[in-house]
């Protein structure tokens, strides 16, 4: 099966991921299929969620931070700032305590915690999870493709739902440490129920936006994830590795894309040694990913002689990917 029938024969798969090791042409895939489907007259949202801004270089476009930026009729793209929504979080929670409790001013030790929570390791995962949630969540287009980060990141991606429950138990535990503040607790004591009741909303609510995101995570019906593999010994072991870790978050995997296979219409050409032994090596590990992921090969992309950076190179890509002129 093609790529387009795989998309033409799945309407309803309207959540695209790529997903593969570092440099091996996750975004490249991810603006071309965004623009191959804007071009069959869908509404597509593109968008990063690597700290590394790569689309912004692909499109040739400042848009780092700046929300969805139309690129073309019907093609949005969009990188996450999760500096900058750290910073939303921080002040989140210190309006959140005023308006709970009454207060005008953020207590030291309460600042303190703030502060000392947004530094530690998982919190710029957690931005970025929060704002993918906000992002699928809005339902604006028809469909959204995820340029993942690399392997070891999107795993932990996909396992944000327990660093959000470990996120909850912190701010239930905080609120709790609150009640031993004598300036609050006189307001507290007044307030005691309707509180409660506003804290356990608060929860319910980001269960439910966790719940919502991880179930099109692992929807069959709604979701492709699209792995990118090179004809390369370690690329094919770590991504035989990875699908087997994915596989157990219930991702759908949708098959794999070879990329960068050097075409084999130079064989007959007068070419250097170097390129003919790298086409022998390809030769024998293009077999060897045949048999790994047996029938679970979409594509197989060649070489181009630049790199795919502007519309005019990521249409050459669509083309390729999906059929053309």
């Amino acid at each position: 099966m093609s790529m387009r029938e795989v998309f033409e024969q799945n309407p309803d798969r309207r959540y695209i991921m790529y997903g593969g090791k570092g440099g091996l042409g996750k975004t490249t895939f991810s603006a071309a299929t965004a623009y191959w489907l804007a071009k069959q007259g869908m509404k597509v949202l593109v968008f990063s969620v690597d700290p590394q801004a790569s689309l912004s270089d692909i499109f040739k476009r400042d848009i780092f931070g700046k929300g969805p930026v139309e690129i073309m009729p019907n093609l949005f793209a969009q990188e996450i700032d999760a500096d900058q929504r750290i910073k939303e979080y921080q002040e989140e929670i210190r309006q959140k305590i005023r308006d709970m409790y009454g207060m005008t001013e953020i207590p030291e030790e309460i600042e303190n915690y703030i502060q000392a929570a947004a530094a530690e390791p998982a919190m710029e995962e957690s931005a970025i999870f929060d704002e993918v949630v906000d992002i699928v969540g809005s339902g604006n287009y028809d469909y959204y493709i995820y340029d993942l980060v690399p392997l070891g990141h999107a795993l932990y991606y996909l396992s944000m739902a327990s660093v959000y429950d470990q996120w909850i138990d912190k701010i239930t535990a905080l609120r709790t440490e609150m009640e031993e503040y004598s300036q609050v607790a006189a307001v507290m004591q007044r307030k005691k129920e309707s509180e409660e009741d506003r804290i356990l909303k608060e929860l319910q609510f980001i269960k439910h936006r966790i719940n919502v995101s991880s179930s099109i995570l692992t929807d069959k019906q709604k979701t492709a994830f699209f792995f990118v593999v090179t004809p390369e010994e370690m690329i094919i072991l770590d991504t035989k590795k990875a699908a087997g870790l994915f596989a157990k978050f219930d991702v759908p995997l949708a098959g794999y894309i070879v990329n960068r296979v050097i075409p084999p219409e130079l064989a007959g050409q007068n070419i250097p040694a170097y390129l003919r032994n790298r086409m022998e090596m390809q030769t024998t590990y293009l077999k060897e990913i045949d048999q790994v992921f047996s029938g679970e090969v979409l594509a197989r992309i060649p070489e181009f002689e630049r790199d795919i950076t502007g519309l005019p190179m990521i249409e050459r890509m669509a083309n390729v990917m999906f059929g053309g002129k």
